[in-house]
């Protein structure tokens, strides 16, 4: 399925989409040394809720997508070296409200969960600005 949101995005940053279909998403990140919170290899919260939310944007997969609220859950840490997975589905594929879930994933071990409530305006969100 075309890619139809998030063009710009730095994928080396969010994530590299796997798989793209109408309502769902996987999304691969190779968690990197510049991810690092510390000398002990802790990758950044910030990067893996950029890939989960990365991984929503694509399951609505509108050019107006944005990101309205999040309901998260660090389950585990992660470290550099590691290779999350991002599984996204929209259970409410509705016009302009989706509430898509994700689960991120290392190996077997869920390591992140949340809800993402997503909207899809009907022009751009800076449109005439």
């Amino acid at each position: 399925m075309e890619i139809k949101t998030h063009d710009h995005i730095d994928r080396a940053l969010c994530g590299e989409p796997v798989t793209v279909e109408e309502g769902s998403s996987e999304v691969r990140l190779a968690c990197a040394p510049c991810m690092a919170a510390d000398a002990s290899g802790l990758v950044h919260g910030g990067f893996i809720f950029g890939l989960a939310d990365y991984a929503a944007m694509l399951a609505v997969n509108h050019p107006n997508v944005v990101l309205g609220a999040a309901e998260t859950r660090f389950l585990k840490p992660s470290r550099v070296g590691d290779v999350l997975v991002a599984r996204a589905t929209d259970e409410t594929p509705q016009e302009r409200k989706h509430l898509v879930r994700v689960e991120v994933a290392c190996g077997e071990d869920v390591v992140f969960s949340g809800a993402f409530t997503c909207f899809v305006p009907r022009e751009h969100v800076l449109a005439g600005r």
